[in-house]
């Protein structure tokens, strides 16, 4: 029954994937701005990409530009929604980190998906909540009309002068990649790709996730990173680099994302004429709640082995639980980043 849970959730990504690919394009690879310039602003936080359109039909021509945090970040890569542009940036990194970063965004703050932490002053008058997320004291918006958002933006300071933080790639997505799967093919048949770590999953404050960090900083030059979710917020401004024209680190979008990852893999055993477990791909997840466990789920229903899963393993998994993954899946804890790459690159 548990594995079946992971097989209903791999059709509910795939449904979710058909969703946002049908109404807003496939995404492709974009450069996001990680400064900001000077304008009006609002802030759009969550995964709910429908809030993010609707809020950008509604500032259109207004001189206000619209910022994405967290894991609205990969939004970017959409086409339907890239055209916007006063679609400009994104500002702050993953959700743990809000009260401390939200201060100093000079605009109202829109939260769609429940990644709230609770709301503090400063900026605690700015925050308005959708669907299933609020905050006692907080402003709910019920339904579509966001004019009360806009016109909070226009009353506040918005950025007064333009900063340059420089830009990350997002929308490296099933499709993208797949333009580029006889590239990535070749290269690893020629040994220029030696190996593909798929470094993901959710973030959090609590200590030990500058493993991922580490384990990112660590990786060969040739090899490829394929990261989701808002754990790749641990080192997704590192300059990796290319191989042969293909960025080492891509970006393929929010943690239901990860469906793009099991389609590029699944694409890759069927070129190598082999299983997933058998090509040159190691998983390196960070779990945070609900959500990356249904993943994880999924994973396991699709038999994939020797996840290294952390910075520590769900307190739910009993001895007799972890005695049955570890024999049937070699599901194992994150080690220190030096001894795992070792050990994936055996």
């Amino acid at each position: 029954m548990v594995l079946k849970t992971g097989e209903i959730n791999l059709q509910v990504m795939e449904l979710l994937d058909a969703a946002n690919t049908s109404v807003y394009g496939h995404p492709v690879p974009t450069k996001v701005p990680l400064g900001h310039r000077k304008n009006k602003c609002i802030l759009v936080s969550g995964h709910d990409l429908h809030d993010l359109k609707k809020i950008l039909e509604q500032t259109e021509g207004r001189g206000i530009d619209v910022y994405t945090h967290g894991e609205m970040l990969p939004a970017h890569g959409y086409p339907e929604l890239n055209k916007h542009d006063h679609l400009y940036g994104n500002f702050g990194s993953a959700w743990q980190n809000q009260q401390k970063e939200f201060p100093d965004f000079p605009g109202p703050i829109v939260m769609t998906t429940n990644c709230l932490r609770e709301p503090k002053e400063p900026y605690f008058e700015n925050i308005y909540t959708r669907e299933v997320v609020g905050w006692p004291g907080a402003t709910h918006i019920e339904g579509d009309d966001y004019s009360e958002v806009i016109e909070k933006a226009l009353s506040m300071s918005g950025f007064t002068e333009d900063e340059d933080k420089g830009t990350v790639m997002v929308g490296f997505a099933h499709n993208a990649v797949m333009d580029i799967a006889d590239q990535v093919i070749d290269a690893v048949k020629n040994g220029t790709v030696k190996h593909i770590y798929l470094v993901g999953g959710c973030d959090g404050a609590k200590s030990g996730r500058n493993y991922y960090t580490e384990f990112v900083e660590k990786t060969p030059d040739d090899t490829l990173i394929l990261t989701l979710a808002c754990g790749k917020y641990r080192f997704y401004d590192q300059e990796l680099g290319d191989i042969e024209g293909i960025p080492r680190l891509l970006d393929m979008g929010q943690c239901n994302d990860a469906y793009s990852a099991i389609r590029v893999a699944s694409a890759l055993a069927e070129a190598f004429d082999t299983k997933v477990n058998d090509l040159p791909l190691s998983l390196i997840i960070s779990w945070y709640e609900q959500k990356a466990v249904a993943i994880l789920l999924t994973l396991l229903f699709l038999g994939l082995k020797d996840i290294r899963l952390g910075p520590s393993l769900p307190a739910f998994l009993t001895p007799n639980v972890t005695e049955v993954l570890v024999e049937k899946f070699n599901i194992m804890p994150i080690g220190s980043a030096e001894e795992d790459l070792a050990a994936t690159l055996k």
